[in-house]
């Protein structure tokens, strides 16, 4: 055997020593998953993928709104709701949602192989770890043209599945190798207005559960996957940084400095929102002259869109979120729907904002989303608020308090009440039963 490939190395970190507070970490993430999965499946795109889970055989594993079909279809289905609402968790660094792909694969399987909590609390954690380590590593090049949810959520949920179904290090590797060539999802999905975004990561989702199942019946897998000639790096980040999937083996659990939503946008556009808000009481009844957006390049590359027509357009819309958070306030999930994008008031707040790129927020970038906004009253003044880091960053933190009450307002949103669900899923880390979560989440009328 040569030297240690990374995905060996990957293996080896991945069993290093769990905490109880690494656990009660998970149980959030999990919860956060739940809200936001409940309501991306009453949304028009989840109402898609529930239909087509009405058409699969039936199983155990509970699908959001829906049957309980087997673990791989529930992974499928329930993987395509997370990330429809866009307030799903982030890591900064990798750029990419973990809890959309890993949680629903995790949790499907773990119903199906009758898994208790801690199992699969720890194959979260894992499957996070793995999906952060590579996707950090893949650099700026693989971002500009792919989803890197889609792209490194397969390692994320082979990962997290061959933990639950407690593979040794060799298996694991194949399991990894067997994901990783499996790798895709281009951006073509932001420019048109569609659905297929879902689909990257239902597929994430699913193709990493069967990644993990068939490594366990012995289909091998590459073991160079990331670094060989014609691996992942080669074909997929131009600017790729190897080191970074075993940089710092000692750090926490990555799922630590992972960062929570609080708005229903596009990441890029948090900062913004957030800076916007903390001007609005100092410009609340005064006329506004003009609006000046300043953040990193990848926020305008993704989110630079004057005159959104769409849900989706308004989420990747600087220029909407941050007349809605100036004019409105904290923005609900309605302040993006049609409805919104037609008012006159927002309209015409949109149509003075300009935006650009500050080169200082971009040579902090991925490490810190920052963003600044100034507004010009009709006297002359102009106020200006800067945010170095998003609220939901470990450096601007959400409280555990407003981590469930937006997954309750999400579930809420959905017709769903959310006490039951709250209590199963924070229970995991104190004795409670994943069946008993599989039962409280909501089905179908047919369930």
């Amino acid at each position: 055997m040569t030297d240690a490939s990374l995905t060996e190395g990957l293996a080896a970190l991945l069993a290093r020593r769990i905490a109880p507070a690494d656990r009660r970490r998970a149980t959030l993430h999990l919860l956060d998953w739940i809200g936001c999965a409940v309501a991306g499946a009453a949304s028009e795109a989840g109402a898609v993928f529930r239909a087509q889970a009405a058409s699969q055989p039936p199983g155990s594993a509970r699908v959001i709104l829906g049957p309980r079909l087997t673990a791989r279809d529930a992974a499928f289905a329930n993987g395509a709701f997370g990330n429809v609402l866009e307030m799903d968790d982030v890591h900064r660094e990798a750029i990419l949602h973990p809890g959309p792909v890993v949680i629903p694969a995790a949790l499907a399987l773990a119903v199906e192989r009758g898994a208790d909590a801690g199992a699969l609390l720890d194959a979260i954690l894992r499957g996070y770890e793995a999906e952060i380590r590579i996707g950090r590593a893949m650099g700026g090049g693989h971002y500009a043209k792919f989803h890197p949810t889609a792209t490194m959520g397969v390692f994320g949920v082979a990962a997290a599945c061959a933990s639950l179904l407690g593979l040794d290090a060799t298996r694991l590797v194949w399991a990894l190798g067997n994901a990783g060539t499996q790798a895709g999802g281009v951006w073509q999905c932001r420019h048109e207005p569609v659905m297929t975004k879902q689909l990257h990561t239902a597929r994430a989702a699913a193709m990493g559960l069967e990644a993990a199942q068939l490594a366990a019946f012995g289909l091998t897998g590459p073991r160079l996957i990331l670094e060989g000639p014609q691996g992942v790096f080669a074909g997929l980040a131009s600017d790729a940084k190897p080191y970074r999937v075993l940089d710092t083996p000692d750090a926490p659990w990555l799922a630590h400095e992972t960062s929570f939503k609080p708005w229903p946008a596009c990441r890029h556009a948090h900062p913004t929102i957030d800076a916007a808000l903390a001007l609005r009481d100092r410009v609340a009844g005064r006329a506004i002259e003009a609006v000046r957006v300043e953040s990193y390049a990848d926020a305008l590359a993704f989110c630079d869109r004057a005159v959104p027509r769409s849900t989706v357009e308004a989420k990747f819309s600087l220029q909407h979120a941050v007349a809605v958070a100036l004019l409105d306030g904290k923005p609900p999930l309605s302040a993006f729907d049609p409805p919104a994008l037609d008012r006159a008031d927002l309209s015409a707040l949109r149509a003075r904002v300009t935006v650009a790129e500050d080169p200082a927020l971009t040579r902090a970038y991925p490490a810190h989303f920052g963003a600044a906004v100034a507004v010009t009253l009709a006297d002359g003044t102009t106020l200006r608020e800067a945010m170095p880091d998003a609220l939901g960053d470990p450096e601007n933190p959400l409280d555990d308090a407003a981590i469930v009450a937006k997954a309750c307002m999400l579930m809420g949103s959905a017709g769903v009440a959310p006490d039951a669900i709250v209590a199963a899923a924070l229970a995991l880390a104190e004795g409670g039963t994943v069946a008993a979560l599989n039962a409280a989440l909501p089905g179908d009328h047919r369930a």
